[in-house]
């Protein structure tokens, strides 16, 4: 078979290209599955949001290999700076909660608190919102960090961000805007 990482390349960027294949393949022979996380640190940016979308198709096909790989998320692959995997790893945390122990929980708290303060792709922003409108009903805590970002992004042009951050602020049960 050919490798994943020419799999994923090509195509248009918006196009899922070859990623249902690449699923596929690693649900049927689960040591295929390091290959496809290898893909994250590929230098083409196309291959690393197809990863990205494949991963979660993956673990949401398996939900049982998540753990496996919930430290290397929460490490290696917050730290890559592109949306496409900022968003990915709002939708597994929230998706994936139930299987995160209290220190991975607190961690990736962090990470959606400090890539909701730095991102402005509206995709990564909006799945970040949605997650800790989840999560900040379970800790109070996290409202005085977030606050201020979120009534600025109510106020944001676009309307998907606008209506996301309205609904954070009604689930910190905070004056709406």
């Amino acid at each position: 078979m050919e490798p994943f990482r020419l799999m994923l390349t090509g195509g248009h960027p918006n196009s899922l290209g070859r990623t249902l294949d690449v699923v596929a393949a690693v649900l049927d022979t689960p040591d295929q599955m390091e290959e496809l996380y290898q893909c994250f640190f590929s230098d083409d940016e196309i291959v690393r949001l197809r990863a990205a979308n494949a991963v979660r198709r993956v673990f949401k096909e398996r939900p049982d290999w998540f753990p496996d790989y919930t430290d290397r998320l929460l490490g290696e692959i917050a730290a890559i700076d592109q949306p496409s995997t900022k968003w990915t790893l709002a939708q597994l945390f929230l998706e994936h909660q139930k299987s995160l122990t209290p220190d991975q929980r607190a961690q990736a708290t962090e990470i959606l608190i400090a890539n909701l303060h730095s991102e402005d792709d509206w995709i990564a922003v909006n799945m970040t919102m949605k997650t800790l409108e989840r999560w900040v009903k379970h800790n109070r805590a996290i409202t005085p960090r977030i606050e201020v970002r979120t009534r600025a992004l109510g106020d944001d042009r676009r309307k998907s961000v606008a209506n996301g951050a309205r609904k954070l602020l009604n689930a910190m049960d905070v004056s709406p805007l």
